[in-house]
């Protein structure tokens, strides 16, 4: 499993028995690694396996108990080892939110890092600013005005942007640029573009740390792997090619077989509880769906299409422009979500953090949450009851954490979406809508998530999924339905779907625009 093939090549970062205990638990323990310059190294593992822990190390944002860190044949003491260390050390790190402003321009982000230069009389030079810029965005392959503002960007490019600025005082490639989670809001077509261009930066000479759940994204891109569990090393690759199921076998410490779904649902009715005519409301442009009872339907569509529009006009967070809505064979038009809500619709967004989760209360109070006139009583809410409930549904659901009153921001990602799933799932819904619902979720939780999916859809309910992950809808759903220009324009039944079918079905461009745009990129970038 470990290869020698690296073994000329020089070390950028070397790690030497790190460990690192929160309360009772032991996040990591005894962990060594070895990143070679040069090289994209991928740090994988499910939720809570310790290498988000690791890459906190690396910042200086956790300190750890005891270990070593050399850089660059530096060595450094965790004990007074911080960000001002990691910095001057040579590491840059870009995580999933960008900490770009959207308002400002590409070169005023730089220069929010790096100072704006000025003149004698401390004015502000700005051909000298855009000059440097123009200079590193055509290093990096970003084909835009150092004038345009980042909120104007695809989503690849303003990950690129947010890496440039990282590495904008880089000299020779001599920095480490540490990538935590970089595509994890990106639909497929926007993770290759940004990944092709960070493979390209390491033939170049640059070393690249990459933290993804996206096994086959990182396969494609990353030349050495090492692999946590529980807080350990539990496998390395150096200058190999591991398959995905080596990798999650490794990773769950259990064969693939008992984590990947099979088959679709298979639960599906024939009778109807959704139906859409001619929905429109921001990009859709009229929308036909129906959707019947014990089904699960798959929404896609590329970014922009109007997926997450759709689930939440349903859901009354968005009031529609016009059409109608039908649901269980009564008109629908809700213009809040507690209509939604009373009539049995239940919604999971795309955006757990600010939508969803209530990161500083319990995983009670966040199970509770949803079932508040249920459980009030006389003036006060008891602890004890939702206490009872939460641990059922802990249970239930595979959620890894100390207890109910454990609070929620302690929990990794995937067992966030398991409190949140459940949290909609007790109400029993009669439809329940999933936006992008295991986005950042390691394949363990995923498993145990579309067990759940699954389970809830057996009695009669409905299960609508929007989502970017083409094998997430084919793992899942009863059939998929293409959303593009506004429309409702292709469906697949399980039957006949694979993944390369939905992707093919996705990108299909009738109006050769995709080419169109590609041409003139190609010509910006001249």
């Amino acid at each position: 499993m470990d290869s020698g093939a690296a073994g000329t090549i020089p070390a950028a970062l070397n790690i030497h028995g790190l460990s690192k205990q929160f309360g009772g638990t032991q996040a990591l323990s005894d962990v060594s690694m070895t990143v070679h310059k040069g090289t994209v190294h991928a740090l994988i593992g499910g939720n809570g396996s310790g290498k988000s822990t690791l890459i906190k190390v690396l910042a200086g944002v956790h300190t750890a108990d005891s270990g070593v860190i050399e850089i660059a044949g530096e060595k450094f003491n965790t004990s007074g080892y911080s960000s001002s260390t990691a910095q001057a050390a040579g590491l840059r790190f870009v995580h999933q939110d960008l900490g770009l402003f959207d308002e400002l321009s590409i070169e005023e982000n730089f220069a929010l890092d790096a100072g704006y230069p000025t003149g004698p009389a401390a004015n502000i030079k700005w051909s000298k600013l855009h000059n440097r810029v123009e200079d590193l965005l055509e290093a990096y392959e970003i084909f835009a005005d150092p004038r345009t503002k980042v909120g104007h960007l695809r989503p690849s490019d303003r990950t690129m942007v947010a890496i440039a600025r990282a590495l904008q005082d880089q000299n020779n490639d001599d920095l480490i640029l540490v990538l935590d989670e970089p595509t994890a809001s990106l639909a497929n077509h926007e993770s290759s573009i940004l990944l092709e261009k960070v493979r390209r930066r390491a033939d170049q000479g640059q070393t690249v740390i990459i933290v993804s759940h996206r096994l086959q994204e990182v396969l494609s891109v990353a030349n050495d792997f090492t692999i946590f569990r529980d807080g350990k090393v539990a496998g390395v690759f150096v200058d190999a090619k591991p398959t995905e199921d080596e990798l999650i076998e490794i990773m769950a410490g259990r064969s693939v077989a008992s984590l990947r779904p099979t088959g679709s649902a298979s639960h599906k009715g024939t009778e109807e509880i959704l139906r859409i005519k001619e929905l429109i409301n921001g990009p859709l442009r009229g929308v036909n769906l129906t959707v019947n009872r014990g089904e699960i339907v798959g929404i896609a569509g590329l970014v922009g299409s109007g997926r997450t529009t759709l689930v939440k006009t349903i859901f009354g967070a968005m009031p529609k422009v016009s059409g109608s809505i039908t649901f269980d064979g009564k008109p629908f038009d809700p213009t809040h979500v507690e209509m939604a809500m009373d009539e049995g619709i239940g919604l999971v967004p795309e955006d757990r953090g600010r939508e969803a989760g209530f990161a500083d209360v319990s995983v009670r109070e966040n199970l509770a949450v949803s079932l508040l006139k249920e459980n009030w009583t006389r003036g006060f809410m008891p602890r004890s009851r939702e206490r009872s409930a939460a641990r059922k549904l802990i249970e239930e659901f595979k959620v890894r954490v100390g207890g109910p009153d454990s609070l929620f921001s302690s929990m990794s990602g995937g067992n966030q979406q398991k409190v949140i799933l459940a949290r909609w799932l007790q109400r029993k819904p009669q439809l329940l809508l999933l936006d992008e619902p295991t986005q950042g979720v390691d394949v363990m939780s995923r498993a145990d998530i579309y067990a759940s999916i699954r389970s809830f859809v057996v009695d009669g309910s409905a299960v609508i999924v929007a989502s970017s992950d083409m094998s997430e809808l084919h793992a899942l759903c009863d059939r998929v339905v293409i959303l593009r220009s506004g429309r409702i324009t292709e469906e697949i039944d399980a039957s006949a779907m694979d993944i390369d079918s939905l992707n093919r079905l996705l990108l299909k461009d009738p109006t050769g625009l995709t080419n169109a745009i590609t041409m003139i990129n190609v010509k910006g970038k001249k």
